[in-house]
């Protein structure tokens, strides 16, 4: 459990200030430029990959978050990779809910990484 508390610790503000950041500039991502696409794909996709191999723990507990933040950031790492010219998401309630769940993921992961239990 102590793993999990540290990388809790470390994804969970990183996790909760990207969706912030992101939701605030929406905008930017209507004139991308495919390379740097690929680039913060490439970043996803590794990033992912280093949790899902570090923590890839299947538990009916709070630590699953982790894994499923690992897999979703390989599959979104993914996606811009393969299609880097392909349209972003712009805004939308889905963009909206998406964003609003990983925040609420970080804020959970940040909250039980300081918690005794």
């Amino acid at each position: 459990m102590a793993d999990s508390r540290q990388l809790a610790g470390l994804i969970g503000p990183a996790l909760m200030a990207v969706t912030v950041s992101e939701t605030i500039n929406l905008r930017i991502w209507a004139t991308h430029i495919p390379s740097v696409t690929y680039l913060n794909g490439c970043l996803l996709l590794v990033g992912g990959l280093a949790i899902v191999r570090a923590h890839n723990l299947w538990m009916w507990r709070w630590p699953v978050l982790i894994t499923i933040i690992g897999w979703l950031a390989m599959a979104g790492g993914l996606y811009p990779m393969f299609l880097p010219g392909a349209q972003q998401l712009g805004e939308s309630p889905i963009t909206y809910a998406v964003t609003g769940t990983l925040f609420a993921m970080g804020c959970v992961m940040t909250f039980k990484s300081s918690s005794r239990t």
